[in-house]
């Protein structure tokens, strides 16, 4: 399970995705499949991340939660798409989602599903970074270029 492209909701609409898979019917915009009108409609909110399991004996763990939260993406309000990247064998693995807006992604992290992989997983995790950005309206669909930019970028304390 190296990658799983970009994939949206079937119907275009955010969230009304059923356990399916690849939405045909989107435009190629920077090397991601995304809706035409989810990326023209206005600003999105963005998330990458990147884990590094502790180790390859966590693997199994690691790719059903990442199947099960993805199909929860999916079916969750204001979710414009979603990708995997996994390379078990290195124990790293990146996801990368578009929303309608942060209000959208934040109601996600509530989801069971999200919250069990949360719990399941923290133990095995010897690293793990999220990053969120906003790019600007009519901008497309987010990349795996964009989002490794924004993976190592360096940090910036808040507050």
């Amino acid at each position: 399970m190296p990658t799983i492209p970009w994939t949206t909701p079937p119907s275009g609409k955010p969230g009304a995705a059923d356990a399916g898979g690849t939405n045909a019917g989107g435009t190629n915009a920077g090397g991601t499949q995304v809706e035409a009108t989810s990326a023209e409609a206005g600003p999105i909110e963005v998330m990458a991340s990147h884990f590094v399991l502790s180790s390859t004996r966590h693997t199994v763990t690691m790719l059903r939660s990442a199947l099960a939260v993805r199909r929860a993406v999916l079916a969750a309000p204001g979710a414009l798409g979603v990708s995997l990247v996994a390379r078990p064998l290195r124990r790293e693995y990146w996801t990368l989602s578009a929303w309608t807006d942060r209000a959208a992604l934040d109601a996600f992290v509530g989801d069971p599903r999200h919250r069990e992989a949360m719990r399941r997983l923290a133990p095995a995790m010897a690293r793990s970074r999220l990053v969120f950005w906003r790019p600007p309206a009519g901008a497309g669909a987010p990349t795996w270029a964009q989002a490794h930019e924004h993976l190592a970028a360096p940090t910036t304390p808040t507050g």
